[in-house]
């Protein structure tokens, strides 16, 4: 987000906010809010009743949670185990039966075990390359062609494509913190331009989502104002038409003044012993990655039932060239907690033939154990974990060699992965989209396909 102020401007209004994180409002409620979907969906509001809770609107729509695995989970040792591999491979945890009869995960994954029914694992990934970088999972292309051909981030091209389901509610909504290593942050909407850009929800911009109690209407006056000189400052630099702004930046306003999003990330209104079963984690960095913050888990499934599309979180931190099982007994009991209560709360809440949900990171691990007890990079075969969104889950696609080195069944490019989220949200993942200057182009590569045995 933009800041137009130094260290020196970040002066406090009586009611708490900074000057400088108001400002940052304006980021926020242009990340992902275009005036035409917006006034398609003010015009289906007023013809539609919601209902209370977190939010939620009476109208189903799609969307996807994708939880992004910074650094490259070891598939060996969690979703792909080899026990009959020998010493300096197999690793030093054993397969536990799960739901579904023949199939095993790690040792570390009793909660995902029990889940297996409303899983479907991919143990066939291939096609990344070894790269730190959240792009391919997030564009379904390596961060230099992404970075130079300006390819989005799939959660803005839904933005595009769908715009809000809600007028006050992003369609594109990213709960990853700024990460230490910058290729793990979450990419921008590229050619599609800033008006589709993820609304970042951390810091002072969660505070300005919920109306201060006690200001009276006036009050937001001086703060519109200010908006409108954001606005001002945003055309200059994206050299944008103004033609109907003024529409925009009102629903950006109303954005400010509205509590909707503000109650659907206000997790203290969920039964505590369902918080409890997702396991609170910290908001405390891995490494130089993400945090284990459960509680976004379960924000994420707050925020797409209160009409958010596209919700994304980095999550951990898995690059284990040491100390791998080490790190994985301390690590991994929390995300088979988070993981697996995500899944039963979307299927509790009747969610899951509308949400899905894809947990997966750049690449694996070499089979081949290394000097320090941990295992390197790996980008010739990979897992994910998927599960709702209409899918025909229950079963494990694809496997790979003795080893766990290369796909020897059903290998899946892992953009065919990102097919099937297009696929699930009604979206054709070969299809054409207009660009920022009016151009044509193609959402995904013509041969990427949605997974023929989920859908």
């Amino acid at each position: 987000m933009l800041t137009l102020w130094g260290p020196g401007g970040a002066k406090r209004y009586c009611d708490g906010m900074s000057r400088r994180s108001f400002i940052r409002v304006g980021g926020l409620a242009m990340g992902g809010l275009n005036l035409p979907g917006l006034l398609e969906a003010q015009a289906f509001a007023g013809s539609n009743s919601r209902s209370g809770g977190a939010g939620a609107t009476t109208k189903r729509h799609k969307s996807v949670i994708m939880v992004y695995l910074t650094g490259g989970l070891a598939h060996q040792d969690t979703v792909d185990l080899k026990p009959d591999a020998p010493d300096g491979i197999r690793g030093e945890f054993k397969p536990i039966a799960t739901k579904l009869p023949g199939v095993h995960v790690g040792e570390l994954l009793p909660r995902t075990a029990a889940v297996m029914d409303k899983l479907a694992i991919i143990r066939s990934l291939i096609g990344q390359i070894d790269e730190h970088s959240s792009f391919q999972s997030m564009t379904g292309f390596p961060m230099d062609l992404s970075q130079r051909e300006g390819k989005p981030h799939f959660g803005s091209v839904v933005s595009r494509v769908q715009g809000p389901v809600d007028p006050v509610v992003p369609p594109f909504i990213d709960l990853s913190p700024v990460m230490q290593h910058r290729p793990y942050n979450t990419p921008g909407p590229g050619i599609l331009g800033q008006t589709f850009k993820g609304a970042r929800m951390e810091g002072d911009d969660l505070a300005l989502l919920r109306p201060p109690s006690g200001v009276a209407p006036e009050r937001f006056s001086g703060r519109h104002d200010l908006l409108g000189q954001f606005d001002g400052f945003r055309r200059s630099v994206d050299n944008a038409s103004v033609e109907g702004m003024n529409g925009f930046y009102q629903q950006a306003f109303d954005l400010l003044t509205s509590d909707k999003l503000a109650r659907a990330l206000d997790i203290e209104r969920e039964d505590p012993r369902l918080r409890d079963r997702y396991g609170i984690g910290s908001s405390k960095h891995l490494g130089d990655g993400a945090p284990m913050w459960n509680d976004q888990l379960l924000i994420a499934r707050r925020l797409v039932e209160a009409g958010a599309r596209c919700v994304t979180l980095g999550y951990g931190f898995w690059d284990t060239h040491g100390n791998n099982f080490g790190h994985l007994r301390q690590v991994m009991p929390l995300f088979d907690q988070g993981v697996s209560a995500l899944v039963e709360d979307i299927y509790a809440k009747g969610l899951d033939q509308d949400v899905t949900v894809v947990v997966w990171g750049e690449f694996g691990r070499t089979p081949k154990i290394n000097k320090d007890a941990g295992r390197d990079h790996w980008a010739r075969v990979n897992s994910a974990i998927l599960s709702g969104g209409g899918m025909k889950v229950g079963q494990v696609i694809g496997s790979t060699d003795k080893l766990g080195g290369s796909a020897v069944t059903r290998p899946i490019h892992y953009r065919d992965v990102l097919a099937t989220v297009y696929h699930n949200l009604g979206i054709d993942p070969r299809a054409f989209l207009r660009d920022k200057a009016n151009r044509p182009v193609t959402i995904l590569t013509p041969e990427s396909e949605p997974i023929a045995e989920l859908i």
